[in-house]
């Protein structure tokens, strides 16, 4: 008998040591979603950002059909921008069970992690609800990071950003970065020397260097998602007489 009671100690003792390690696995009976307040651009204190601080321009009013978002702690130092959220209301009486996606363009304030555009802030409304929850202000909401979803092929866009001076400074900011990825690092190739040469994030999505290597650019990607961290290079080259604005298809999807 003592030795019964001893094995379940022991099996209990067991079970109790692998329980965290076996909540801690992806995927398995975790809920990813995170608790969070979100308000909406317009509200008090909420202002419009025209260019967001991203640095994506007229692409970040217009992405994923307007519904955006600026958030705080998430941030993180422009990492974010471009990543996909899955947003749900938590106040049942004006708020529908589906949520809506939005694509990070700006940052946000620290008083709400979301601030949705309105347009996303609208979609998490009930029918006949919008007045209603855009008369709260604020709302409690969960929260999960999702894949984006663009048009069916659409690739990661390379776009020369407007702060650029051919030849002597270059910057670019990446748009559909997709997926659940995120771009940690940049470099462009430096012929003359044989070696990559790294491109520093001034702000947002936008990555800049000074005197850029002559004629037609290779650069490559360092990528973070869940296949740990991977460099990927684009076969498509920046034209040797590039100039701000342009926009240059990777042919890359990001997963």
């Amino acid at each position: 008998m003592i030795c019964q009671i001893e094995k379940c100690s022991i099996l209990a003792l067991c079970f109790l040591i692998l329980l965290p390690i076996l909540c801690s696995c992806d995927g398995i009976g975790v809920d990813t979603s995170v608790t969070a307040k979100a308000s909406f651009y317009g509200s008090i204190g909420h202002l419009v950002k025209p260019s967001g601080a991203c640095g994506y321009g007229e692409y970040g009013r217009t992405v994923n059909s307007g519904a955006f978002c600026g958030v705080s702690k998430l941030y993180s130092n422009g990492t974010s921008c471009g990543a996909c959220y899955h947003v749900k209301c938590k106040h049942p009486e004006y708020c529908n069970e589906e949520g809506t996606d939005v694509v990070v363009t700006d940052s946000g304030e620290e008083n709400a992690e979301f601030i949705l555009s309105f347009s996303a802030y609208a979609k998490l409304a009930k029918p006949l609800m919008v007045a209603k929850l855009v008369a709260e202000g604020e709302v409690d909401i969960e929260y999960q990071r999702v894949p984006c979803k663009y048009a069916t092929g659409a690739h990661l866009m390379v776009k020369v950003h407007e702060s650029s001076k051919f030849p002597n400074y270059l910057a670019i900011v990446l748009l559909n970065k997709g997926g659940l990825s995120d771009i940690t690092a940049i470099e462009v190739w430096e012929e003359s020397h044989k070696q990559w040469k790294s491109m520093v994030r001034i702000f947002g999505a936008v990555w800049a260097v000074s005197d850029p290597p002559k004629g037609a650019l290779k650069c490559r990607f360092q990528v973070r998602g869940s296949a740990g961290v991977v460099w990927v290079q684009p076969k498509k080259l920046i034209p040797s007489d590039w100039k701000a604005g342009i926009l240059i298809d990777t042919f890359i999807q990001l997963t």
